[in-house]
């Protein structure tokens, strides 16, 4: 067979409007081309113990210092420089770059490249997505005029410094880097992820990237358990009327009339929850939003209203993919088929775990709503999958109050759903536990790039959180109703902590605190992924699932697997 010879595809000079790669991308391309894509057309960024480390280690790089001499004044018979934090940018490789530190000397100009961590034992003094970083610096002077024949590195931790000398390999490779990146950014089309590499345990983006879930559709292989998440932050609730959040510090407050003002460290805080007539300052918001922690505005009664803060990545790419996708009258259909038939297998299964009473009863009840599943994924159409979903609600909750201890059963009477009001105990904790449902993953949606507005099967309304009412149905038992059944069963609710006004029914203050408490604790507890075999929280499911809805729409998974414990 003759030879075949790869021929180079050099991407077109920057155009005047079109966004200048900077050169560090190139870095991660080098180093894994999903990761480079993801952040840089994407914009997605997660913080981690690695990219707090290197941002530490530019802090004194990043002030500018030093004078650069024009391109003509920096000859052989020039003075030395060394000057700092200078940004420098080529049209025609489409780059641009914030060089750290830049050395001038006999004419000849040599970047400085700030890195954390020892200097490698590699063959070249350093990995080719270091050496690829600091090319692009070169060639970037080279095209404003600047002679250049070499760069350098310094470790920070090791105190040590790399010469890279800008030889034509190294060029060929930053040259092909920066083209590959710039066409594949042109063609909005992410790279697949690495294969099993020992590179993405330690990515700060594989919560996003999620790359053995999203290989796991081609070849079935299981994936490998998520590291610990960074962030063990919790929701902080303040729904007492009149109360004000502040901030001191790193610190929020909050200040309410007649009791002691609180302090939560805002490290601590994941979301801001005010439900009610809340107050928050001017400094409280601005750092939360910061810190991309959503705030979550509530009525006193929970009807979720809207969020502020965390908005997911710096780019539509999601959102465009949703809106095409929630045109597609086929697209949608499939998809609320099969999030009403994982919601029926779900309302089937905490029955069927938990329900008593009548043995026939419940095995009949069982079998039909087995049956009006997959009918579920049978549904020609909205209204019929309406009806099937009504039917499978009504005996699920109808066996719903089987499932309370003979001790709180008596004093619960429940029989069917009713809302706005809720006309009694039971359908006011499940009322509340859907609203704080909903809020949990309007902020995972909001963060993974979607938008909870706009949904799939939910008929859009105003004030309606389409897409978050979507995904919150096969949820719903699993979370919502068995935070009810165990705040009930164990006594944490009883028949007093209930104000009875006209046709509704609401739970009083302490009540609800408990209750809410039930459900934070239920997000808390670990599971085994169905689909994916890993222990993990149903906090951080929710998170992985909103992450899977965008590989999805984004057309790189086939399927979305939904929640379906056994």
């Amino acid at each position: 067979m003759a030879e075949q010879f790869e021929l180079p595809l050099p991407a077109p000079a920057a155009v005047e409007d079109e966004p200048l790669v900077p050169a560090r991308m190139l870095n991660e391309w080098v180093y894994c081309p999903r990761l480079a894509y993801l952040e840089w057309v994407e914009g997605s960024w997660e913080e981690n113990e690695d990219t707090a480390q290197g941002k530490r280690t530019h802090i004194r790089a990043d002030k500018p210092g030093g004078t650069l001499p024009a391109p003509e004044a920096a000859d052989e018979n020039a003075p030395p420089f060394r000057t700092r934090a200078v940004t420098l940018a080529s049209q025609r490789l489409g780059l641009i770059a914030k060089i750290d530190v830049l050395e001038g000397e006999d004419g000849l100009v040599t970047p400085v490249d700030y890195k954390k961590g020892k200097r490698p034992h590699a063959e070249k003094g350093a990995y080719d997505p270091e050496r690829a970083q600091v090319c692009a610096q070169g060639l970037i002077l080279e095209d404003n005029g600047y002679k250049t024949e070499e760069g350098a590195l310094w470790f920070a931790e090791s105190r040590e410094r790399v010469r890279i000398p800008f030889d034509e390999d190294l060029r060929a490779l930053t040259l092909k880097a920066a083209s590959e990146l710039r066409l594949t950014a042109a063609a909005r089309r992410a790279p697949p992820p690495l294969e099993n590499s020992p590179k993405c345990p330690r990515c700060s983006l594989l919560p996003i990237c999620l790359p053995d879930e999203v290989r796991y559709f081609d070849r079935a292989a299981p994936p490998r358990p998520l590291p610990p998440p960074s962030d063990t932050a919790l929701p902080l609730y303040v729904q007492t009327p009149g109360a004000r959040v502040g901030k001191s510090g790193d610190e929020l407050i909050v200040k309410a009339e007649g009791a002691a003002d609180v302090s939560v460290p805002i490290a601590d805080v994941s979301e801001l929850v005010l439900a009610g007539p809340i107050s928050v300052s001017a400094p409280a918001l601005h750092e939360l939003m910061r810190q991309g922690r959503p705030i979550a505005w509530m009525s006193s009664g929970f009807w979720f209203m809207g969020s502020t803060g965390a908005q997911g990545p710096r780019s539509a790419i999601a959102r465009a993919a949703q809106y095409e996708k929630a045109g597609d009258t086929l697209f949608s259909l499939r998809f609320s088929r099969a999030l009403v038939a994982a919601k029926i297998k779900n309302q089937r299964t905490l029955l069927r775990r938990n329900g008593a009473g009548d043995a026939a009863e419940k095995v009949k009840t069982l079998e039909r709503m087995r049956q009006l599943s997959l009918l579920a994924d049978e549904a020609r159409d909205t209204s019929r999958l309406l009806g099937v979903e009504g039917e499978a609600a009504a005996l699920y909750f109808a066996a719903f109050s089987t499932m309370l201890s003979s001790a709180a059963a008596p004093a619960f009477d429940f029989t069917k759903r009713t809302r706005r009001p809720p006309a009694d105990p039971i359908n006011a904790c499940i009322s509340l536990c859907y609203a704080l449902l909903t809020r949990t993953w309007e902020a995972a949606l909001a963060i993974a790039g979607l938008d909870p507005w706009k949904g799939f099967y939910h008929v859009e309304r105003p004030g309606r959180p389409s897409l978050a009412l979507d995904m919150i149905e096969p949820f719903r038992p699993i979370l919502a109703d068995s935070a009810v059944i165990g705040a009930i069963n164990n006594g944490e609710i009883c028949a007093d902590d209930f104000i009875v006004a006209g046709p509704g029914c609401n739970l009083k203050p302490h009540a609800r605190k408990k209750l809410i408490g039930a459900y934070e604790r239920r997000l808390d507890q670990e599971t085994t992924h169905p689909v994916f075999g890993y222990r993990i929280s149903m906090r951080r499911l929710i998170h992985v699932q909103a992450r899977l809805l965008v590989r999805h729409l984004l057309g790189e998974t086939p399927d979305y697997p939904h929640y379906l414990p056994r």
